[in-house]
Order: structure tokens, then sequence, then C-alpha cells
């Protein structure tokens, strides 16, 4: 079976939310219209912001990532910092990120060593 993902993330403003996207992401691979850009994170799998003051700053998204350490200092040098690290009773570590609205982005990655 093949998965496709196309989640979203409603944001307030996108006029301030889309630089602060930039830094956590990197560049959108698309500008889908004036209120929405996307970013593809792997084949088939991408996550947008789009501008919707109704329903923004209730979103939870959680990345798995093979390169945890490696993104998460590549977010940092870019200008953002997380604003919890945690590391479950099983090893899996989570980085969590709020952007201006609140939404919550987090990047999780395999206990040292798993991979």
């Amino acid at each position: 079976m093949s998965v496709d993902l196309f989640a979203g993330i409603y944001v307030r403003d996108y006029s301030t939310s889309l630089p602060w996207y930039c830094q956590l992401l990197g560049e959108p691979t698309y500008i889908a219209t004036e209120t929405e850009a996307v970013w593809e994170l792997a084949e088939h799998r991408s996550i947008f912001i789009e501008q919707s003051a109704d329903h923004a700053g209730h979103s939870v998204v959680t990345i798995f990532l093979d390169d945890f350490e490696q993104r998460i200092a590549a977010i940092s040098a870019r200008g953002i910092e997380p604003i919890d690290r945690l590391t479950y009773g099983n090893g899996v570590r989570k980085a969590i990120f709020r952007d201006p609205d609140g939404n919550e982005i987090g990047f999780g990655g395999a206990p040292i060593g798993a991979n």
C-alpha cells in the first residue's frame, strides 16, 4: 500500500507565519496561493500552511526524522529553538516548536544508536 500525506496547519496571518515556517522548514517547495505555502518533506509527503484565522492555533504535528540531531541543529542555526526537548522511556526523542499562533510542530527521532 502506498501512502501519501498532505497535512495542513492553519495560521492567523500568512505574512507573519511564512517567515517563521521558512526558518523551521527551509524555503517552501511551492506557493499554492497568496495565503498558502507547501513543503514537500519526502516524496508524496507534504505539509502546508494556510491562512484561516478561525482555525489557527489548534494543530499538533509530529514529523519523524532519520537525521534528528542534524535537523534540529539546522533549525537552531536558522534562529528557532525548541520550546522543549523530551526523551521518552523507550529512548525516542522529540523536539517541540510552537509557531506564532501556538500550533505545535514536533520532530521525533529514534533512540540514540538505533539508526
